[in-house]
């Protein structure tokens, strides 16, 4: 059993990416004595975990498992819950990078004890790596993800995506696209490297496939500029004459750009017209004022400013794009004018992959259920403070 998590990595690596759940449910099986398994990943609005090695599962056991699996799914924790004749199904999250991926299924025929479960959580820890690195290979996971077509715009943002959550010992971040199954430009990306992590929320102008376009020309110029070693001012300002060379200030796209010093909570910030960017300080919500600069490619040559701010431990920032913000559904007051502010202090206990899924979910509400009339970005970033990559 101690060789059991090299057993499953050495199957992985032998096997085709589109054959990695069955590579892994032969090994498992050998190296555990495990009676079955399967991997639940979870669709793009994270509302529910979808098996993948048995697709067919009846209902009544496919709403067992599911809800056991949820329950793994938001704890991040192994979960546990007895079958006939002694067995006994294990779920362990499926995470890579603070990336949330689905759920390991493992039913053994006894309760495993502590040596196993965490013999398991390695298993889960090499799978979740193995599946991410393949949906650049395959389409199998991607379209387990899905429980309805992607418009092309959706498809293109999906894939412009960096990830849905990241986190280290200093952060936790995480972000939500809606509608998820027909965003068209509104995003936002990242980038980790060393103690400084560079996040961008984008406000995206139009709708449907040529939104979508526009969006991936000005994330792709702001990640050339940092991949050239560029700072804030140089992606924005790359960005901004990329879109306005191919546009001529027909088009222009909002745009917050923050860099933040992971070890001391320093954050720095060109705001192009941006999306709304809201601070949570134990139960205040604030917003955080920034001098407002023109959106990019609105104009030939446009020059851009670096602001600063300071965070401090525990601090939670929200980051809104106007389809959350100005959101008036049926005539109501905006949803961020009072309803939102609610909602974010709602997320006070929760971590940052489910504080964002709550706004999204009380945004919803607050449309009565009825589809949303814009694009919608949460992105939510804690800092937990200088604790450093060796957990210091």
């Amino acid at each position: 059993m101690v060789d059991a998590p090299d057993v499953v990595s050495r199957a992985l690596r032998e096997a085709p990416p589109d054959q990695l759940v069955e590579a892994a449910d032969r090994a498992i099986r050998s190296a555990l004595g495990a009676v079955r398994t399967d991997v639940f990943v979870a669709d793009y609005r994270i509302s529910g975990l979808w098996p993948i090695l048995d697709p067919d599962l009846p209902a009544a056991g496919f709403l067992a498992c599911h809800t056991m699996a949820q329950r793994c799914f938001s704890s991040q924790q192994p979960v546990h819950d007895s079958v006939e004749q002694g067995a006994c199904r294990l779920y362990l999250p499926l995470t890579v990078w603070g990336e949330r991926l689905g759920v390991l299924l493992i039913e053994l025929p006894t309760a495993p004890g502590p040596a196993v479960t965490g013999v398991a959580a390695d298993i889960a820890g090499t799978l979740a790596v193995a599946i991410r690195a393949a949906e650049r290979e395959t389409d199998r996971y991607r379209r387990a993800r899905r429980r309805e077509r992607l418009s092309m715009a959706a498809e293109m943002q999906w894939d412009l995506l960096p990830g849905r959550s990241v986190s280290q010992d200093a952060f936790h971040l995480a972000g939500q696209l809606e509608p998820a199954y027909t965003v068209g430009g509104d995003h936002f990306d990242w980038s980790l490297d060393g103690d400084r992590l560079t996040l961008t929320v984008l406000n995206g102008d139009g709708s449907g496939l040529a939104a979508s376009m526009l969006t991936s020309v000005t994330v792709n110029a702001m990640r050339n500029a940092r991949r050239s070693d560029g700072g804030l001012v140089e992606q924005a300002e790359l960005a901004s004459d990329t879109v306005y060379y191919q546009h001529r200030g027909q088009r222009h796209v909002a745009t917050l750009l923050l860099e933040l010093d992971t070890g001391t909570g320093r954050v720095r910030a060109v705001d192009a017209g941006s999306p709304r960017l809201l601070r949570v300080r134990g139960a205040v919500v604030e917003p955080v004022h920034l001098e407002q600069q023109l959106p990019l490619g609105m104009f030939a040559e446009t020059r851009y400013e670096l602001q600063e701010f300071q965070l401090t431990p525990g601090d939670r920032v929200f980051v809104v794009s106007d389809g959350v913000w100005a959101a008036e559904p049926a005539g109501r007051e905006a949803y961020g004018e009072r309803v939102m502010a609610r909602s974010l202090r709602a997320t006070r206990l929760q971590p940052a992959t489910e504080a964002v899924g709550t706004v999204m979910r009380e945004l919803h509400a607050y449309h009565a259920e009825s589809d949303l009339r814009d694009d919608a970005v949460v992105v939510c970033l804690d800092w937990h403070g200088p604790r450093g990559r060796d957990g210091g």
